[in-house]
């Protein structure tokens, strides 16, 4: 669902980060806390420390090099499962596992302050409460790419039961799936620059495999292009949708907004789900989370696009603004 800008780019280095991380802490657990005598004086302590280092370590190699191989081999595991239990959205896994992965470090890292320096124990209980904050985060992410978490919130999005909809950076398609489950006889417009590498091949091939299962194929059109320049002409879609897509295009937000007001028609809503800071934010992205754009300035950026603001909520852990192309021809040009 990436969509900086026209030039392809790969802003998501963050999974090498990830897993960087990853490796210099698993090492740190295997290597050097083991060596410290409090640890190394108790047999649990010291053959633990080795196993939840090995676990960190493998997890992080994961995620840097080895979802590939793993994909591959579990795909020719399951080629006579059932199929309709194989929807796959792609998330990397630096996403899906960064999270338990860091709590694996603090919970160790507690553990470790402890024992070997009990006089610091603020610190102990500081890392304790980031360990449950990772833990919370762990169990959000795994939980978003279970099929039955492919929802949307509870709005009043669509004019009517035959809309034709855009979902504006479709990535996998999760949010298309779920349209699909709301429009029943509208038609769906899933477009995204598939070139984002956090998404296994960008996600055409999935969104493809996706709406077969969910048996969509035939209402929905796959189009190639970028938020900032949408390939459509005024005034074509009834409604639009694009979940955790606008918040990846920085300083184009909103360019991104306009073209989206654009290309609705005069009175269509658009809903936008985001990453805002807070607390299920902060249990997956930690401090990261604190520098993502929040609700205020979204409502801000939003009204300086020229759309009015219907309604607003969370739903899995994001936030959503319900958004409207108003009426009035002046307004919609701004």
């Amino acid at each position: 669902m990436q969509h900086k800008n026209s030039t392809p780019q790969h802003a998501h280095g963050h999974m090498w980060l990830v897993g960087a991380l990853g490796v210099a802490a698993g090492l740190v657990l295997m290597v050097y806390v083991p060596s410290l005598k409090p640890v190394s004086n108790v047999l649990f302590l010291f053959a633990g420390f080795h196993l939840v280092g090995a676990v960190v370590l493998a997890a992080s190699i994961y995620v840097m090099a080895g979802r590939g191989f793993f994909q591959r081999w579990s795909r020719r595991r399951d080629a006579n499962v059932d199929a309709a239990a194989k929807y796959d959205f792609g998330w990397a896994p630096a996403w899906t596992l960064g999270p338990g992965i860091a709590a694996l470090v603090t919970a160790s890292a507690t553990v470790a302050v402890y024992v070997a320096a009990p006089a610091w124990w603020p610190l102990a209980f500081l890392l304790a409460l980031l360990t449950a904050s990772f833990f919370a985060g762990a169990l959000i992410t795994v939980s978003s790419t279970r099929p039955d978490h492919a929802v949307m919130p509870m709005v009043d999005l669509l004019s009517g039961e035959s809309d034709l909809v855009l979902d504006g950076g479709c990535g996998a398609g999760r949010t298309t799936v779920a349209l699909g489950r709301a429009l029943k006889k509208g038609r769906i417009v899933a477009l995204d620059r598939f070139d984002s590498d956090y998404i296994e091949g960008g996600g055409r091939a999935l969104l493809e495999q996706n709406l077969r299962l969910a048996a969509l194929d035939e209402r929905v059109e796959i189009r190639q292009g970028d938020l900032t320049r949408l390939p459509f002409p005024d005034q074509t879609f009834d409604s639009a949708v694009s979940a955790h897509a606008m918040d990846h295009l920085g300083p184009q937000i909103v360019q991104g907004l306009r073209e989206m007001l654009r290309v609705l028609k005069p009175g269509g809503r658009f809903l936008l789900v985001a990453w805002v800071p807070g607390w299920a934010m902060f249990a997956i992205a930690s401090v990261l989370s604190f520098f993502l754009t929040g609700k205020r300035e979204w409502k801000q950026l939003a009204n300086r696009a020229g759309f009015e603001i219907r309604d607003q909520g969370h739903f899995n852990g994001f936030w959503f603004l319900l958004l409207e192309k108003p009426m009035s021809a002046e307004r919609s040009s701004n």
